[in-house]
């Protein structure tokens, strides 16, 4: 299938020609057809040979109902220009080019109607001439009456050379603009609209925009007729489970789980007026959302825009900008960022507009990395940058190659400043590390962690790092009195060491403690398992106080420590053996 929309001024035949083409009434309400003029949006379709199924999204031409022609053409791909080559190029007819070219749609045909009413040639040369600076420059025209058929059979056979130039399938995720929500007696809610890229299937799980929780897929038609799955392009009507008919509107949309990115702040490049002319205050139109938004001037042609409500935007979209009040389409805008950084800080602004301009929406990796410096992969993903040929540095993070380096030698770093300010400790926690690197994520301080870096414990040191000097010296001047009797600890505060050296040389290795303030040398356990080692095993508490020439305080403790640590080995009748090595 493939979509088009037709645009022109208002009583130029639209509608007309549809039902010519179609057989089919897009004016779907009784007030349309009373008064010969489409308000809302019609949809009918027809089957070209060659060329397949051709659905039409027919769209007022009234000034006063330009949004609804703005939500029914934002979506497709090709439009119709309908001009009347008895009235010619008139107010709507440039208003509706205008928001064609803005939102970057290339394909179409010019189709002059009422050609028994008056010369065509006159209405075609007229429409070329302002068809000329737009992207829609080199249409094909075709001259028809609905009236009399005169002209219909080109106009099929130049849809079918149009549609046979447009992709039969566009693959990417499921963003369904909606502009109409419905209820079927017997199965509730439905919604319409034109599924621009992606598969939609009964059963899937969409998000749908300003609902917390996911909408189900009960049923799909296209066409008039029920469907299991449809590919776009495609005009389709989606049957939602479990969502009232007050819960969805005009303007909100159907998506792909976890791959688009609600947004009310984004940064855009403006086609069309001088961005220094905009109003404060304008419409911003894509696919069937209308939404306020303020202004804020950034550069020549770039701007940065605060909408009313977050919408689905990825890098790239094409949009429209719009003055409602003067009825003048002020300019197509492409979407260059939709996470932009704030502009608080003096010059942010200016340097800002630098950065914008040597952006042109197109989704670039290691372009974002480059001014984003790290970012989540699915973050980036709803942005709609591809992210599968980088790596990620830790969990889901991916990081640019030259700041993930620069990372690097700031960790070295700040590992050694910790060091010389804090020379008792074991190294950096690594959460402080977190901070002075102003990182995100835990897991980033530990994937930035190489040779000769090391992490223990929860803190970063070189690998060579051992007891600072000065800590060595003060433990061996502390025990010094106890050189020939390397058993008969002295209780804690006999040994002359702060409570912070005590807890620095244990983590360092240097002392053990044995409990209630009983600390021996690092080297006490080894060599009381050798003394022990000499003695007729087993042996008794006893034996061993008395071999190694200490007290009960000490040997009950120091026991219980070289059973854990697997030197001896604790009979059934109390009695200890030295394990074998």
């Amino acid at each position: 299938m493939h979509v088009l929309a037709t645009a022109g001024h208002v009583d130029h035949g639209k509608s007309t020609l549809v039902r010519a083409l179609t057989g089919m009434e897009p004016d779907r309400w009784a007030e349309e057809r009373r008064r010969g003029m489409t308000i809302d949006l019609g949809f009918a379709w027809t089957t070209l040979t060659p060329g397949g199924t051709v659905a039409f999204v027919d769209v007022p031409g009234h000034e006063r109902f330009v949004p609804n022609m703005l939500a029914g053409i934002g979506p497709v791909p090709a439009a119709m220009i309908v001009v009347a080559a008895d009235e010619g190029w008139m107010p709507q007819s440039a208003e509706h080019l205008a928001a064609l070219d803005a939102l970057g749609v290339r394909h179409g045909l010019l189709v002059v109607t009422r050609s028994d009413l008056a010369d065509p040639a006159l209405a075609i040369e007229e429409a070329r001439l302002e068809l000329t600076p737009t992207g829609l420059r080199e249409v094909e025209a075709v001259a028809v009456s609905a009236v009399t058929g005169a002209g219909l059979d080109d106009l099929r056979a130049a849809l079918g050379r149009l549609v046979a130039g447009l992709p039969d399938e566009v693959p990417g995720p499921v963003r369904l603009w909606i502009d109409r929500s419905f209820t079927v007696k017997g199965a509730g809610t439905v919604v319409t609209g034109t599924l621009g890229a992606g598969r939609l299937g009964a059963g899937d799980e969409l998000e749908l925009t300003g609902h917390p929780r996911t909408v189900r897929v009960k049923g799909l038609q296209s066409l008039g007729a029920a469907v299991d799955t449809i590919a776009a392009p495609a005009r389709v009507a989606v049957n939602l489970r479990g969502l009232a008919k007050e819960e969805v509107s005009r303007g909100e949309a159907l998506l792909t789980p976890g791959q688009f990115l609600l947004t009310d702040l984004l940064d855009v490049r403006v086609h069309g007026d001088p961005v220094a002319d905009l109003p404060a205050t304008l419409t911003f139109h894509i696919g069937s959302a209308a939404v306020p938004a303020r202004v804020r001037p950034l550069g020549k042609d770039t701007a940065r825009l605060r909408l009313a409500r977050p919408l689905p935007l990825r890098l790239g979209d094409r949009a429209l900008l719009r003055d409602p009040g003067r009825h003048h389409v002020a300019g197509g805008v492409t979407v260059l960022d939709v996470v932009p950084p704030g502009l608080s800080r003096r010059g942010a602004a200016a340097a800002r507009a630098d950065v914008l301009a040597g952006l042109d929406g197109t989704p670039d990796l290691p372009g974002e990395l480059r001014r984003r410096k790290l970012a989540r992969r699915a973050d980036l993903a709803r942005t709609g940058v591809p992210t599968d040929e980088v790596s990620p540095v830790a969990g889901d993070w991916l990081a640019d190659p030259a700041h993930w380096a620069s990372l690097r030698d700031r960790l070295a770093a700040e590992v050694a400043r910790h060091a010389a300010d804090n020379p008792l400790e074991p190294g950096a926690p690594v959460e402080a590390l977190r901070h002075r690197l102003a990182l995100p994520d835990r897991a980033l301080v530990e994937a930035l962690i190489t040779p000769p870096l090391v992490l223990r414990a929860g803190r970063v040191s070189t690998a060579d790092a051992g007891a600072p000097a000065e800590l060595s010296a003060a433990v061996d001047q502390a025990f010094a009195p106890l050189a020939d009797r390397p058993f008969a600890a002295p209780e804690a505060n006999d040994l002359r060491l702060s409570p912070k050296q005590i807890a620095a040389a244990a983590r360092a290795g240097l002392l053990v403690h044995l409990g209630a303030g009983v600390i021996l040398r690092a080297t006490a356990p080894d060599e009381a398992a050798a003394v022990l080692a000499a003695l007729p095993q087993p042996f008794t508490l006893s034996e061993a106080r008395q071999a190694l020439a200490t007290t009960r305080r000490v040997a009950v403790p120091l026991l219980g420590l070289l059973d854990t640590r697997g030197l001896t080995r604790r009979l059934p009748d109390d009695r200890r053996e030295v394990v074998p090595r």
